[in-house]
């Protein structure tokens, strides 16, 4: 097994909707942050490359079909080289939502986390993502609107120039099936377009409680 699809797309894009739809077009299991969280023996993958240390991406993603969301939307660039046939869907959303999500989510959680009683591999996954993102991505300005948003833009910046168009979708997930199928090259399912993951439902997976 291959992966045949790689999202680049930062965290609170619509990568959980966009994981559900891949899974039901065939291309599961989908990659995702909440996969490192279920799967405590992935940590020390994501730990050696904070660390520095050499990865093999094709152990990293073993028997996954597809990879969305953080930590793997990291290594977009190296993803899209290991596996030169996979398609890249960049998945976007205006930049006021996004940030008003990801301020309200993740990065309320990187600040927060190391005071939770969450699971040891949770700890070190938080850990090692506060230093590929956190410091890589953000700079640690994780909670500056601006540096924040000047990082969202050039990540799309990045994708873009980097992957030809032919191999790259450049996607809104309330733009619901048809150009993710037309991309594909899948038949439009007769179900309603997966919509997950919001803020509550972000809240409920990472500790069962959101925050008031």
């Amino acid at each position: 097994m291959s992966l045949q699809v790689i999202g680049p797309g930062f965290g609170r894009t619509g990568t959980m909707s966009l994981k559900m739809a891949l899974q039901e077009l065939g291309f599961g299991p989908c990659h995702h942050m909440e996969e490192v969280f279920m799967h405590p023996e992935q940590v020390p993958q994501w730990q050696a490359l904070a660390e520095g240390r050499p990865v093999d991406w094709h152990a990293v993603f073993a028997g996954y079909r597809s990879q969305v969301d953080w930590p793997g939307a990291h290594a977009w660039r190296e993803l899209v080289q290991a596996y030169p046939e996979a398609r890249v869907v960049l998945t976007v959303r205006p930049e006021d939502a996004w940030w008003n999500s990801f301020s309200k989510t993740i990065g309320r959680f990187c600040n927060e986390a190391r005071t939770m009683p969450l699971p040891p591999h949770v700890q070190d996954m938080v850990a090692a993502f506060i230093t590929l993102v956190g410091e890589g991505t953000f700079a640690g300005q994780w909670n500056d609107r601006d540096v924040a948003l000047a990082a969202y833009r050039r990540r799309i910046e990045k994708v873009r120039g980097a992957v030809p168009a032919e191999r790259l979708l450049v996607y809104d997930v309330a733009q619901g099936w048809e150009p993710l199928c037309r991309f594909l090259g899948v038949a439009v399912p007769d179900t309603a377009f997966p919509h997950r993951n919001t803020t509550t439902q972000f809240w409920e997976l990472i500790s069962g409680d959101p925050p008031q």
